[in-house]
Formats: structure tokens, sequence, C-alpha cells
């Protein structure tokens, strides 16, 4: 078997390539080697230059990377692909041929994960710090050329080590999950994660939360991460150093947690709304006629909301709901707009009062009745979940329109009174992507 083992060096956060350095190893010697810097076509960053040493006067007269495309694919055809942390060479080269409509696939070994297999115990597997410890020399650090001929020297130690073709063949099946897992994290700490219902935090080595998810399966999607070929997914696998997790019971409660951490702890790597959701709420007045309307409005427009949405698709469908239920006029409630009388695809129980059929006293009197409703359903509610375990059951408790947060209680637990389960909640704060979140679940149930 002959291998590639491979080192760029790229313009940062736009991730082109401006030095590659590639040796053909035939399993004992060095047969071949290509190194060459190359034009990115784009801004070199300072600190990438004060790291490396690159700056765009360096490869002004480089080629770009088309120019040397056919070099690389000739010497890494057939061979394994070898990299310190693979994914991130690999999906460097991989992007720069799909730029070329290329299709650039190979094999791949991780040295980093070869080393924590074969060569355990060493308090960081960086490749400065792993080859500081081995008494491997690096001529030229952060330099492509520099770092793989290290890596070389380094690959024939791991060749060395006992167990070594077992852990080369199981890392090279398809198959084998190990072989994707993030350079830095340790296989026991995904091997510890649940396939159950909550959140995760992916960490970095300072334990510093950088990303936090909500899944019905943590595990299936904390490994789902690992496959993505997104370059946000990359860059942060790349970071992962560990995984912690908290079980939910329910995609709801996996919801609020979600919503409550990534607020609390700010993940580089989550999207953190700037803006407050624009709101839509129900409000109600009586025209000229004396008949009372219901109508939907955006929620700064509107001083006593009756209830507020942060979707107007939502709003819209629970005024249906409203409107059908207490058999109300779809134009009065401005589900038509521009008719004389209501003629709606779905709701055709109103009782006529666009047609002057009913008297507007009668009608009013729904319409006051939905109002009541709409306002004390939506004050105090306790949302049943299901529990972590089976002997568990969770709660959502929202009271005068406020959410207060979630609990667990063990189902053997009597409970007499709904005061009674405060004594098990986990207090949250309130806000408007959280009552997004629960007016989505209170609309289903209506």
């Amino acid at each position: 078997m002959q291998y590639t083992i491979i080192d760029v060096e790229t313009s940062g956060r736009t991730n082109r390539i401006t030095e590659i350095s590639v040796f053909k190893y035939d399993g004992e010697t060095i047969i071949d080697e290509f190194t060459s810097l190359v034009n990115p076509n784009c801004y070199i960053p300072d600190h990438i230059t004060a790291l490396t040493g690159i700056d765009n006067s360096t490869v002004a007269n480089a080629p770009e990377f088309h120019e040397v495309a056919q070099q690389v694919l000739n010497i890494t055809e057939d061979t394994v692909f070898v990299a310190h942390n693979v994914n991130f060479d690999y999906n460097v080269i991989r992007n720069e041929f799909k730029l070329l409509n290329i299709d650039f696939t190979r094999k791949k070994l991780c040295t980093v994960r070869l080393s924590r297999k074969l060569l355990p115990g060493h308090q960081s597997y960086s490749l400065g710090k792993l080859c500081k410890d081995l008494n491997i020399n690096i001529n030229g650090r952060h330099r492509a050329r520099g770092d793989a001929e290290a890596t070389v020297i380094l690959f024939k130690k791991l060749q060395a080590q006992e167990n070594a073709r077992e852990t080369f063949t199981a890392f090279l099946n398809k198959n084998n999950k190990e072989a994707t897992l993030p350079p830095n994290l340790p296989k026991e700490v995904f091997n510890a994660i649940p396939n159950a219902t909550g959140i995760y935090y992916f960490k970095n080595k300072k334990g510093k939360i950088i990303y936090v998810g909500k899944a019905k399966d943590i595990k299936k999607r904390v490994l789902s991460h690992f496959y993505s070929k997104a370059q946000k997914s990359l860059d942060m696998v790349r970071e992962t150093a560990d995984i912690d997790f908290e079980l939910s019971g329910s995609e709801l409660i996996a919801l609020l947690m979600e919503d409550a951490a990534i607020k609390h702890h700010f993940p580089q790597y989550n999207k953190v709304a700037k803006r407050a959701p624009k709101g839509f709420s129900l409000f109600s007045y009586q025209d000229r006629t004396d008949i009372m309307h219901i109508a939907i409005n955006n929620s700064k427009a509107t001083p006593n909301p009756i209830i507020t949405f942060y979707s107007l698709r939502e709003a819209r469908l629970f005024l249906e709901r409203v409107c059908e239920q207490f058999k109300l006029c779809p134009k009065f409630c401005h589900l038509q707009e521009g008719v004389s009388q209501c003629s709606h695809f779905t709701i055709k129980n109103c009782k006529g009062v666009c047609k002057g059929d009913e008297e507007i006293t009668s009608y009013n009197e729904r319409v006051t009745n939905a109002i009541c409703q709409i306002v004390n359903d939506s004050q105090d509610i306790i949302l049943k979940e299901k529990g972590r375990n089976n002997n568990e059951e969770a709660f959502v408790i929202i009271k005068n329109g406020t959410y207060l947060g979630y609990g667990f209680i063990d189902k053997n637990e009597q409970i007499t009174h709904e005061n009674e389960l405060e004594n098990h909640l986990i207090k949250q704060k309130d806000n408007s992507d959280v009552q997004g979140i629960l007016r989505k679940v209170i609309l289903k149930a209506y």
C-alpha cells in the first residue's frame, strides 16, 4: 500500500491553499515529493502571515491551484491520503478541486487519531507538542513542507507500534465510526453519548462551549456533524475536544433547554438572533355599525393584544380555528378582505351577521366569549411532557402568560395541587423566542 503524506497552509477564513507539500511513501521510503507555494487569489490576513510567514507578496508569482492540480492528482492517485487532522487538509484540497469541477476522492488516515490509539498518554496531540514529546525535529513549523516532513517521521513511528497493522486496517474501514471522529475527541467521550432526546454541548480544548444543539437522538445528531462537509461544521469539529449532554425526555423541553443554553453561553458556532423576532398580535375593535372585529396586526402597533404570535402564519391559523369554533364571520375576523359577505373556503358556519341574518348583539356575545377563552387559556397553562426515563414525567409551566420553566417529577409522587409542581420547577427566563416555541405547541393543542 502506498501513502501520500500531506500538509497544506491556507489563507485562513477563506481556506484557499497558499502552500502544499506532498510526500509519496511506499511504506518504507519516500519515493516522490511535490511542494509548491500557491497563489490563492485572495487576501492573506495578518494573523495568518504571523503564523506561517506567508503573505501576498510571497505568493504573488506562485502558480494558482489549477496550474498544479494535475500534479496533485498524479502523485496522490491510488494512495491513501495521510495528514495530521486529515479532514482539514483533505477537505481544503477537495474544495479546490470542486472549484475546477473535479471530484477528488481518496482513502484517508489521520495521524492524530492513529496517535491517540497507538501512542496513548500524551497531554496534547497537536503536531508541535507531539513531535516535541517524540523528539521529532520540525524544520519549518507551520510551513507545508516542514509539517509534512515531520508527519512522515511520525507516521513511520506509528507503523512500528504494536497492533499498527490492525489499527491501520480498522481506520481504513469505511464503516469505522472512530475514523470520522474529531481528531481531539476521545473515543470514550463519543461512546458515552446516549441515543436519547436532549441537548448537547461541543467544547474546545479549554472547556469552552462552542456549540449547543438539540436532537431526538443526540448520538445520531452529533455523528452527523462529523460527516458534514459544510465549512462551519468542519471548523467546529476540528476544535471539538469534548462533548457534554443533558437529557430532556421531550422535544419541547429540548427546544427550551437549547434556547436557554445558547442565550447563556453565546457559543461561537450558534447563530444567535441579533434582533427579536417580529410579533403578530390579535386585537379587537368595534366598527361604526357596532360589529366587533378580531384582526391581526404588527405587535408594535397593538397596544392591548389579546394574544401574540411570532409568525404571521401561526397567528392566522389560530384565528381560523377560533373563527370556526365560535361560529364567527371570516369577514369580520379579517380572514377575507374586500368582500361584502363571507365565502371562506373552509369556514362555513358563519350565522350570517355579514348578510344581516343575525343580530349584532348575538354575534358580539360570541366574539366576547371567544376573546375571554383565548385570554384565559393563554394565561395559566401546564403542559405535560414525556420524562427522561419510564419512571418520570415532565412539565412546563406558564403562569399569567409568562413562561416560568420546566421540571421533572417521579411518577409515583402524589401531586394534589398544581402549586406543588413548583417545588420541582427548574426556573427559566421568559423571552420572545420561548414564547414562539410554546405558542406552536399551544396552537396544536387548541
